[in-house]
């Protein structure tokens, strides 16, 4: 995109913020969103024009790092920078008239942050005039490995390792196939279009919320971080709503078991590239940990009752492998094939 503002005339621009956008409103109320989409297309202009000091860097690591809301909106404001290029001109040109930031700011004679500003303030017309796939599309990744994947609806998904999913869109419905491991959703709200992410023997509907899910041969753990969602499986008539806290898990038959609290942050801790074990049977940690090898961690029945609680690092397993000994009455032996086995002392 060119550096020329399409109405002709120098954008204001946001002061720094020295303190989290939001900061005095409510989440989820109309000033905490303004402010968080005015800061993040602020920290986005200024990193893509390369106008970051040492000082302005620290603060805007330390914005990102705040809150995973600010790291959505800047993700998503870099998806509709891209996106702008698919967009007419004359329709590009009045999205940013009608939407220009207020007067009364520092202004800077960039197109950057008109543009930047006036699609995340409006980013629900945006959609309107960015064209959306129809066909499916593909994500997936291996053992280890953390990918985050923005849809052309501006949902935000994140995906474990060892994940696959395929997303389609409809003219009523926003469809994803999770065939296999965990992913996080934060979907963009759209009442008319509900967002269904089918995990085989169940499948979870919402109109826009912060949610996992996780699909494992034997069941599908459904939990939720803010909103509601509903839940209903193959053998369920009736639909399980969940609010935030909550978590369900559908059994292999389709069977949807009761509602329970959950700790959202120890589950999803994945996300920071942790692993979080709380009295957990050594069967379940050896399950867990065998998702980020390339080869899997066997444990003999003698010792996979033995509970354990500590946090690993999940792109580190030999570490976890190696401290365990000393944890519990176990020892780990190498096997030829690669894998390792955790038997009694």
């Amino acid at each position: 995109m060119s550096n020329e503002h399409p109405t002709g005339h120098p954008p204001p621009t946001p002061e720094p913020l020295a303190a989290p956008p939001g900061a005095g409103a409510a989440p989820g109320c109309a000033a905490h969103e303004e402010a968080l989409r005015e800061a993040a297309a602020f920290w986005f202009t200024r990193h893509r024009d390369g106008e970051l000091d040492t000082d302005e860097a620290e603060r805007f690591a330390a914005w990102l790092a705040a809150s995973p809301e600010h790291e959505r909106e800047y993700a998503l404001l870099d998806y509709l920078w891209k996106a702008a290029d698919l967009m007419p001109e004359p329709r590009l040109r009045a999205l940013a008239e009608a939407h220009a930031p207020r007067a009364g700011r520092r202004r800077n004679a960039t197109r950057a942050l008109a543009i930047a500003a006036s699609l995340v303030v409006a980013a629900g017309a945006a959609w309107l005039w960015v064209p959306l796939p129809f066909g499916a599309e593909q994500y997936a990744t291996v053992a280890g490995e953390r990918r985050q994947v923005i849809l052309a609806d501006g949902t935000l998904v994140e995906l474990n390792s060892r994940t696959r999913l395929e997303v389609r869109y409809r003219d009523q419905q926003r469809q994803v196939s999770l065939e296999s491991g965990e992913a996080m959703f934060s979907v963009t709200h759209d009442p008319a279009r509900p967002f269904v992410v089918d995990a085989g023997k169940g499948r979870v509907t919402v109109t826009g919320t912060r949610f996992d899910v996780r699909r494992d041969p034997a069941e599908v753990r459904v939990a939720v971080e803010s909103g509601s969602v509903r839940v209903e499986g193959q053998r369920n008539a009736a639909t399980r709503p969940l609010l935030a806290g909550d978590a369900v898990r559908i059994a292999s038959d389709g069977s949807v078991g009761a509602i329970a609290p959950i700790d959202i942050s120890a589950i999803t801790a994945w996300r920071q590239g942790k692993l979080v074990f709380n009295d957990a049977p050594l069967a379940d940690v050896v399950a867990e940990v065998s998702r980020y090898r390339a080869a899997p961690v066997r444990v003999a029945p003698a010792v996979a009752g033995l509970r354990l609680s500590s946090v690993f690092r999940a792109d580190d397993t030999d570490a976890l492998l190696g401290v365990l000994p000393r944890m519990l009455p176990v020892q780990v032996r190498a096997l030829p094939d690669g894998s390792r086995e955790i038997i009694p002392l």
